[in-house]
């Protein structure tokens, strides 16, 4: 029997035993290097960078694609399986190597890694790099969560997404490099779907795009495959996965905009809108630091999970995507009975029971749910009337109470949202009805703006500081883009709004637009 033959035995009987995650990074000794395609390219292989995700106390996914030629059918890559050295170094420097080993890049996967590095000390940084033939991929940085019960003075990280390629640059996304977080949580929108154009309308003006997707809207494998292609070539954005391990989650763009379960936004035939979520499930997955245990079944991807820095964050990473009813009002803005449909769902029922026990069992000081559409149940229209986002759970009336509800009769205390999708900033307090504000608040809320999505912005829209005035929950509101630099401690839970001036140009310049806090056990958000 061939090494090559044995190897496809050992994936069967692995698939067989363990189900298809376990080809991930699958191990294989150094006798068998001989057997893979030879690793010789002619241009470099490690262009889309590398990053590093989903850390635990004693370790990380360590993640590259192979793409020597990203926008070509195959991109540039034999269709075999290709062996890939990683190493990981307690420095940057690579003196001493605590951890290496080889794996498969296979072509079922896009010839990409997820290694999942274990073995490693709490709550340290560590360097990692890989290496297919002569060439070696550049150097990121992860680090480990702190050990199980630790008690931490401090835990700071990011917060950042939506990052439309078309409309800005990816500056933000080096600046958030040099602020140096323990984790970056990107809530989603890494991608956008739409076909490149030269111009977007614009609040109904027709705007220039900086840049422009290559291809049209995307649907099959190949498609998605070269637009995380063309997004992270973006040297910016591949400093930003170098700079620190990310815990990622989708919104929708990654697959279509507005997509819920089987539904789109067009009333596509399920069967053939799952087709298109298919190849989408695996290209997220291919191009994300992601473990195994997020291995893509079909259209499916467990996306929600959790993890935890000692004694002072529990932090919940939720899917409102997936498991959503269809949005009410023809997923306009506006009102309608279907607001209150009383079997609508957003994270589903399985979900749900997952994130109170989570919260209910937890013992850190700090409380974070982060996930993609605001939880405010704001009134977008500031005249007579109310007006609701449907895709946001401000449209989905009766689980977004039965979940505050549940978190407040549970006295789950310093409940933190971190949010994303709005391509602005908001910070502000949640009640079950967020219009008559009874008791004190369970939770607040912090949404964070696009890095790109949307163009330069300005400090505030006409409409939304008519809507602030007209919704006392809302305390802040910023319409620029950037990131958010969280700064968590036992006393106090502080967000501080990082904005850009442009990001129509590269030069923008950064600044704090403003900081807003918790206190430790007293509910309601103030001005730091």
């Amino acid at each position: 029997m061939s090494v090559l033959d044995r190897y496809a035995l050992s994936r069967r009987r692995l698939l067989t035993a363990f189900g298809a995650s376990a080809i991930t990074a699958l191990s294989i000794p150094l006798e068998s290097r001989a057997a893979l395609a030879p690793a010789v390219f002619r241009t470099d292989p490690f262009q889309l960078g590398v990053a590093s995700g989903d850390p635990s106390p004693d370790g990380f996914v360590i993640w590259t694609r192979l793409a020597p030629e990203p926008f070509k059918i195959g991109y540039g890559m034999p269709m075999a399986p290709v062996a890939v050295d990683w190493e990981v170094g307690d420095s940057a420097s690579f003196k001493t190597i605590v951890a290496k080993g080889t794996a498969i890049a296979p072509p079922e996967l896009g010839h990409a890694i997820h290694v999942e590095v274990g073995g490693l000390q709490p709550g340290r940084d560590y360097w990692y790099r890989f290496t297919a033939g002569r060439d070696r991929s550049m150097v990121g940085r992860a680090r480990t969560t702190p050990a199980l019960g630790t008690v931490l003075d401090r835990v700071r990280f990011a917060v950042a997404g939506c990052q439309d390629y078309e409309t800005g640059y990816y500056t933000a996304y080096r600046r958030l490099a040099e602020d140096n977080p323990d984790f970056v949580f990107c809530y989603g929108d890494y991608i956008y779907e739409g076909r490149g154009g030269r111009i977007t309308a614009n609040g109904g003006r027709p705007i220039e795009n900086i840049r422009q997707h290559f291809g049209d809207e995307i649907y099959a494998l190949d498609d998605y495959r070269r637009r995380y292609a063309q997004y992270k070539l973006d040297a910016d954005l591949q400093v930003a996965h170098a700079a620190a391990p990310w815990f990622a989650v989708w919104d929708d763009h990654e697959i279509d905009n507005d997509w819920v379960g089987e539904i789109d936004q067009d009333g596509t035939d399920p069967k053939l809108f799952n087709l298109r979520r298919q190849a989408a499930v695996q290209a997220y997955y291919e191009n994300m630091p992601l473990r195994a245990s997020s291995f893509p079944v079909g259209t499916s991807l467990q996306i929600y999970r959790r993890a935890a820095y000692g004694q002072l964050l529990n932090l919940n990473l939720l899917d409102t995507r997936q498991f959503r009813t269809d949005q009410p009002c023809n997923d306009k803005q506006t009102w309608c009975e279907g607001v209150n449909a009383p079997k609508a769902e957003v994270i589903g029922a399985a979900q749900e029971q997952w994130l109170i026990d989570g919260l209910t069992g937890a013992q850190a000081t700090w409380n974070v749910l982060a996930q993609q559409v605001m939880l405010m149940d704001l009134d977008r229209d500031p005249g007579p009337g109310v007006v609701v986002n449907p895709d946001s759970w401000a449209g989905y009336r009766i689980p977004r109470g039965r979940l505050l509800s549940k978190i407040r009769d549970a006295k789950v205390g310093n409940v933190v949202v971190l949010t994303g999708d709005e391509h602005q900033n908001f910070a502000g307090d949640l009640f079950v009805d967020g219009g008559r504000r009874e008791g004190a608040p369970i939770a607040s809320e912090f949404v964070i703006t696009s890095i790109s999505s949307g163009g330069d912005g300005q400090d505030q829209r006409d409409d939304y500081a008519r809507i602030q005035a007209a919704n006392p929950i809302l305390k802040f509101n910023n319409n620029q883009r950037g990131y958010a630099i969280c700064d968590v401690t036992p006393k106090a839970f502080v967000t501080e709004f990082k904005v850009l001036d442009a990001v129509t140009r590269k030069d923008g310049k950064l600044s704090t637009r403003a900081k807003w806090a918790l206190e430790a056990g007293k509910p309601g958000i103030v001005q730091a």
